[in-house]
């Protein structure tokens, strides 16, 4: 039985790093590599796919969610509710006639899986419900190995995975067999950052640009856990993406029961308000940005921002000595 070694590539240091393990222990005709586009994501990406393909003569497949469905089920349901009750919170359960015309007005698939899925949900994800993962990478990848398995193929699916990334992974496991004929490899769980990038370089391959511009990750453009130094480099630097996450955040407000939603969490320096479109208003992507340029616990403005232009080498990995 044929074994086909699919690796998931972002763009980020590490699945790169993933890719090129593959490719030096089973040769590039044995590796495919996919790219699951979330829609949110910077130019620059797209870029050094292109430059991957180039360097290591792989095809990266491009996966792109679909939630026309969804959001055609969602639309009839507001359309119809008719419920009377009343929550816990005393609020009445149903969609009331201005949210159905606020919500319908805006409810219709744009080709962004993110801000489809967004507007599906009525909300951004957020810490504790980060659908975003799940939605948008994870089900994209798994349908794609599930549809060689049904071809026959017996699939190794490589994942640029850190333990020392977040405490999530801390415990990630090197070798799993799912069963099925599916099987999980992550070659880089007790890997550093910094050893990453050296393999990379020993392979003579180049890291994605954007670590040279103030991001301490590369995927999301911006990650809803984007923390203050990534927030203002985003602003300085690539100003056009928080306008876009301005008008996604008045699409998704308007797609949801009470009329508030925001990009960026609150308890990521955003500050909670009761009323929800007040809410919305005090912790818009400009509120949060504002709020990143502060130190102090958010009370002070940095003197350093502003002697920041933004055009200078700016790495969380020290690429810029």
């Amino acid at each position: 039985m044929s074994i086909i070694h699919v690796v998931s590539v972002s763009g980020g240091k590490d699945s790169a790093a993933t890719l090129l393990l593959a490719i030096e222990r089973f040769g590039a005709e044995n590796v495919r590599g996919i790219f699951c586009d979330t829609g949110n994501e910077h130019e620059e990406v797209y870029k050094y796919l292109e430059y991957l393909e180039l360097a290591t003569g792989v095809v990266i497949a491009t996966l792109r969610a679909d939630f026309t469905g969804e959001i055609a089920r969602k639309r009839m349901f507001i359309a119809r509710d008719q419920r009377t009750r009343r929550g816990a919170d005393g609020r009445k359960v149903r969609w009331t006639n201005k949210a159905k015309r606020r919500a319908l007005a805006v409810l219709h698939p744009s080709g962004n899986p993110f801000l489809d899925l967004c507007l599906w949900k009525g909300r951004f994800p957020s810490r504790k419900a980060q659908f975003c993962t799940e939605e948008l990478k994870r089900n994209m990848a798994v349908e794609y190995q599930l549809g060689l398995m049904e071809q026959g193929y017996t699939v190794v699916s490589w994942q640029g995975v850190r333990r020392d990334e977040s405490q999530n992974r801390r415990n990630a496991k090197k070798f799993e067999r799912v069963g099925g004929g599916l099987y999980i490899f992550r070659p880089l769980v007790e890997w550093s950052a910094m050893d990453v990038f050296a393999y990379c370089a020993s392979k003579g391959v180049q890291p994605n640009p954007l670590y040279k511009q103030g991001m301490g990750r590369v995927g999301c453009m911006p990650c809803i856990n984007a923390n203050k130094a990534e927030l203002k480099q985003i602003a300085l630097r690539f100003p056009e993406h928080p306008e876009r996450i301005s008008q996604w955040e008045w699409k998704v407000l308007n797609a949801s029961k009470r009329g508030g939603a925001t990009f960026i969490p609150a308890e990521n320096g955003g500050k909670f308000v009761q009323n929800s479109l007040a809410h919305a208003k005090e912790n818009d992507i400009y509120a949060v940005i504002e709020w990143a340029q502060t130190s102090r616990g958010g009370k002070q403005f940095s003197l350093l921002t502003a002697l920041d232009d933004g055009t200078a080498c700016a790495s969380a990995y020290g690429l810029c000595e």
